[in-house]
Formats: structure tokens, C-alpha cells, sequence
């Protein structure tokens, strides 16, 4: 039986936001599989373009190695997301809210107040692993 949009997504976000494992990130793709950041400048920390499950598993095995931004972390129970299917069964798109808290002091970074990041994602499938992943989000956030 073939994995849903939610199942992929799920252990998409669970091995790269939440345990930030490489390996496991790059297991989710196709041999082949591509990931594009197409809002990332050229020169940014954060991959804009990695092509084969090999340049996945070593790009973001370094990007993992630096530590978080400001050491912030997303709190799970106070973000959400949606998948939207669409007329093509082997794409999808999530539309994501991550929250990541804060001390309350109102400076905006890890101890302030909580910040909400919104982003998308779109989802192109091939054999229940991820082909082709575009993910659109504010390149600030990263770098």
C-alpha cells in the first residue's frame, strides 16, 4: 500500500525539523530526488539547490552541524499545518505555521516573544518518496 501525502510529510518534518538527521532526511528522497530553496540566495548557509539523495545526505548533514538559529526550537504543539492535495495524485502541498517560543521580552529572537513562521512546501511523489520538494520560505530564518 502506498504511503499518503501525510505519512511522507510526517517523516519528512521528523527527520529534518525535528531530529535533524541527515541520513534519515536523504532516505526520504528518490535516488534522484531534488531539493530546492528557491527563495535562498547563492551564497546562504541553507542549500538553495541539492540534486541526487548523496548531495542531500552530505549538504544538510553539514547545515545540521551549525547550530540552530538564535538556538531556537519549534514548539510542536502550537504549530500546525495543512496538506492540500491537487488534481495530480503524486503532488501535494503543505501550508505550515511554526511556532517557536520565546522569554517574553519582546525582542523577536529566542528570548522573546513567540514567533510564528509561515511556509510552504510543494510535494512532488515517485514510489511513495519525495522526487522533487520546493520549499518557499523566508530566507532570514536561516541564515
Amino acid at each position: 500500500m502506498p504511503r499518503t501525502p501525510q505519512e511522507i510529510f510526517e517523516s519528512y518534518i521528523y527527520a529534518g525539523t525535528v531530529s535533524r538527521d541527515a541520513d534519515a532526511l536523504a532516505e526520504s528522497f528518490t535516488e534522484d530526488g531534488i531539493f530546492e530553496a528557491p527563495l535562498m540566495p547563492a551564497d546562504a548557509a541553507f542549500p538553495r539547490r541539492l540534486v541526487g539523495r548523496e548531495e542531500i545526505r552530505t549538504a544538510m548533514s553539514a547545515y545540521y552541524e551549525q547550530p540552530a538559529k538564535d538556538g531556537r526550537s519549534p514548539n510542536f504543539e502550537k504549530s500546525a499545518y495543512v496538506l492540500h492535495t491537487t488534481s495530480s495524485p503524486d503532488v501535494f502541498i503543505a501550508e505550515i505555521d511554526t511556532v517557536f517560543d520565546g522569554d517574553g521580552d519582546g525582542d523577536g529572537d529566542a528570548g522573546g516573544e513567540a514567533v510564528t513562521v509561515s511556509l510552504v512546501q510543494i510535494f512532488r511523489i515517485r514510489d511513495g518518496k519525495i522526487a522533487r520538494l520546493r520549499d518557499y520560505f523566508a530566507p532570514e530564518l536561516v541564515s
